[in-house]
């Protein structure tokens, strides 16, 4: 998944992305060696890949990160600055370097009369051939001069996935500046942040009311020129303010020579891109990604997941994650003009429900979700599913199991494909494909932030595999993706062919921090020295900050980050994921978990339920989701809502939530890794609430700032109950507590095996 370690492509920002922290890649079966080194600094696990050419390149064999002279010149901070490209001797990753000019002109010329963009207006699909793809740019870029974008200065694109956004983001890059996509949900002082950052001489907005956050701010960018706004019609006039009509006439004036001489200087070891990261770790920094890591990396990624030419047979797609992230720039933008790829706009409310509708309109090849978006499509699926005739349920059910512990087999290696397999394809499976718009996708991914298990067995129980994909901003997008022919539930899969994976200082356990090299590592952080030193090392390897291991296949699997490590009082080092994916398992109607503890002497949780949400503002409701209404009443509970459950204390609820957690428990691997406390939150993460990145990434300093009197409560008013000989004991703030600040502590029904003090403290 395109994730951003900042996420596990996405929607990244996740996962993203989290993006991918993404999404597919990969033809070229990979072979990866396992290179064991050790030595009294440490163990450097190294994973190798074949090349296309079937040439072995090796990842660095070293004991140390650091073993040698700093290679500065394989990074830069300047905007002006190049770099050494990470070149192969042989292979994928010796092929010669291009600009995304180059990339562009061979497109024109090979696909040219293949349709290339379909945007959706007045109900008929509006399309335009790669050659008028091209020359929408090249006009483009001359307007951008015209409006006097400078060398190395950002255009930046605020707005939904559009043509207009496409061709504003290369007639950038031709123009000689950076792309830069800004968050359609992000602030006007956020905006102003990176608009200040990247030197934007030009901002383009989709429609009045991102126009309105950049005229609260343009008094604060002294570099900005002009605003152009796509999308709708201007509501008013100002000076330097342009509709999309009249900027791209703007430029017709400007000799092709004059944009001719920019395009031909430049080199594919320079800057053309910043992807700013979603700054759930502190301010957003600008990701510079050359000509060479967008061209290279497009190619490598599509040749990996056998993306089709288009002269073979055209791929399409559906463009609706954000392409502010990488994983969405990459599938759509870069990945999509090497193959000749057909790519199709969804609508702006794409994410508010509209998206099956064009996924059946267009009946995508390739499709990438970020984990929300697979979650969506699971619990509408099963809502309609609980409503179908008891025979019709029988027929599911039995389907699923079928489909499930067929494709597992397959997973494993088995090739033999049981008969009723077969009947229950055509029974279900394909209804299924053919209702979500699927029935022609041969690649389904997901990346930019983890997806639960279960959704995963979910739609592989419905014979659609979703394979996942690993990377991050600063990797130019996907550095691991999982293949239909070569996938592991849970895993991220292999390595790009022509990259490479370094786990370093593994532990027992073979955990460690992932690091990447290839010629998809970014060129540095924009005027960010120390930020760009700290994450590649003087061997030139990328530190993800995400924890991994290898299993004896070569698959990679992400166990955590190192930042989000809770190191309690004890001194245990805990990765939460892993513990908060198993309580969201356990119960179906937790949508999140934050595990909390660091520093302190026991783990304790943060929940929140499944509910609905603004369809304008994304803001969380109190009425549940229709799958936590369902699951309620299971229980025995007749709720509808996040604030009766709270405030009745519901114990059909809170015994189910207590159950959960004590069966997870029961799993972990040590006492310090159990959950003592927990309590129910009124409202859901969102990003409305800022508790979400753009990519619907946990922002955890966020959330432990927002919900501080809460987790203090944890720890103030009680210590953990110890377990005794007998058993375990589990105690839960009661809500009231959280909502008067009273000091009450509820006891409630003891871990099987242990007991409950009423009075403990």
């Amino acid at each position: 998944m395109l994730c951003e370690s900042d996420a596990r492509m996405a929607l990244a920002e996740p996962v993203p992305m989290a993006y991918f922290t993404s999404d597919p890649q990969g033809n070229c079966e990979v072979s990866l060696d396992d290179v064991l080194l050790s030595s009294s600094t440490g163990a450097v696990e190294v994973h190798s890949t074949e090349t296309a050419a079937g040439a072995k390149t090796e990842g660095r064999q070293t004991d140390t990160l650091a073993s040698s002279p700093p290679t500065s010149s394989v990074w830069t901070t300047r905007r002006d600055g190049e770099v050494r490209l990470r070149m192969d001797e042989q292979g994928i990753g010796s092929e010669a370097p291009k600009t995304v000019h180059e990339l562009f002109q061979e497109a024109a010329s090979k696909y040219g009369d293949y349709y290339a963009l379909a945007s959706k207006k007045g109900g008929q699909w509006i399309k335009l051939t790669y050659k008028m793809y091209y020359d929408e740019c090249w006009k483009a870029a001359k307007s951008f001069l015209k409006l006097g974008l400078e060398r190395f200065h950002g255009v930046c694109i605020l707005g939904f996935n559009s043509a207009e956004w496409f061709i504003a983001d290369i007639g950038a890059i031709l123009a000689g500046g950076f792309a830069v996509g800004i968050y359609t949900t992000n602030s006007p002082e956020a905006c102003c942040y990176v608009a200040e950052s990247c030197s934007a001489n030009v901002l383009v907005v989709e429609n009045h009311k991102q126009l309105q956050k950049i005229l609260e701010i343009q008094d604060k960018l002294p570099h900005l020129k002009a605003i152009v706004q796509y999308g709708e019609e201007l509501k008013e006039k100002r000076p330097n303010l342009y509709s999309w009509s009249e900027f791209m006439a703007l430029g017709k004036d400007v000799p092709d020579t004059q944009l001719r001489e920019i395009v031909e200087s430049q080199k594919p070891n320079q800057c053309c891109t910043l992807i700013y990261t979603s700054g759930t770790t502190g301010q957003p920094k600008g990701v510079m990604l050359s000509h060479d890591n967008l061209t290279w990396t497009a190619a490598a990624a599509g040749r990996f997941i056998m993306l089709k030419d288009a002269k073979e047979k055209q791929e399409l797609v559906v463009s609706y994650l954000p392409l502010s992230h990488i994983a969405a720039q990459m599938s759509d933008i870069w990945s999509a003009m090497t193959f000749g790829v057909q790519v199709f706009f969804a609508q702006p409310d794409a994410l508010k429900g509209t998206l099956v509708d064009t996924l059946r309109e267009v009946r995508p090849t390739a499709f990438l979700g970020v984990p929300r978006v697979w979650e969506k499509m699971e619990e509408k699926m099963k809502s309609i599913g609980a409503k179908s005739s008891t025979l019709r349920r029988k027929v599911a059910s039995w389907a699923k199991g079928v489909g499930l512990q067929t494709n597992l087999k397959r997973m494993n290696g088995y090739s033999e494909v049981p008969m009723n397999f077969h009947l229950a394809r055509h029974l279900v499976y394909k209804k299924v494909r053919k209702a979500i718009g699927l029935d022609r996708c041969t690649k389904c991914y997901t990346g930019a932030a983890p997806i639960t298990r279960e959704t995963l067995e979910f739609f592989l129980s419905l014979n659609i595999p979703v394979l996942e994909l690993y990377g991050m901003s600063e990797s130019s997008g996907p550095h691991t993706i999982s293949l239909p022919h070569a996938f592991k539930l849970t895993s991220c899969g292999k390595a790009l062919t022509g990259c490479q994976t370094l786990i370093h200082k593994p532990d027992g356990d073979g955990n460690g921090e992932i690091c990447f090299s290839g010629r998809h590592i970014f060129m540095g952080y924009l005027n960010m020295e120390e930020k760009t030193k700290e994450a590649i090392d003087e061997d030139g390897w990328l530190h993800s900050g995400d924890l991994g291991k290898h299993d004896k296949d070569g698959f990679l699997y992400i166990t955590g980050r190192i930042k989000e490590l809770i190191i309690t009082a004890g001194g245990e080092n805990i990765p939460p994921v892993p513990i908060e994916d198993a309580v969201k398992d356990a119960l179906p109607l937790i949508s999140n978990a934050m595990l909390v503890g660091d520093k302190e002497k026991f783990l304790a949780m943060l929940l929140t339920l499944k509910c609905k949400s603004d369809g304008e503002t994304g803001e969380p409701l109190d009425d549940l989701a229709p799958e936590a209404v369902e699951y309620c009443q299971k229980l025995g509970s007749k709720a509808t809502k996040v604030s009766e459950i709270i405030s009745s204390k519901d114990k059909a609820i809170y015994a189910a939530i207590q159950k959960g957690i004590a069966a997870v428990n029961e799993g972990a691997v040590s006492n310090a890794q159990k959950v003592q406390k927990w309590v129910l939150l009124e409202k859901d993460f969102s990003i409305f609430g800022g508790e979400l990145g753009p990519t619907m990434k946990l922002k955890r300093p966020a959330v432990a700032q927002k919900y501080k009197a809460q987790i203090a409560q944890f720890y103030t008013e009680a210590d953990a109950p110890s377990a005794t000989p007998g058993g375990k004991h589990l105690v839960l703030v009661a809500p009231e507590f959280l909502l008067t600040g009273s000091a009450k502590l509820v006891p409630v029904c003891p871990v099987p095996g242990g007991t409950v003090d009423p009075n403990s403290r």
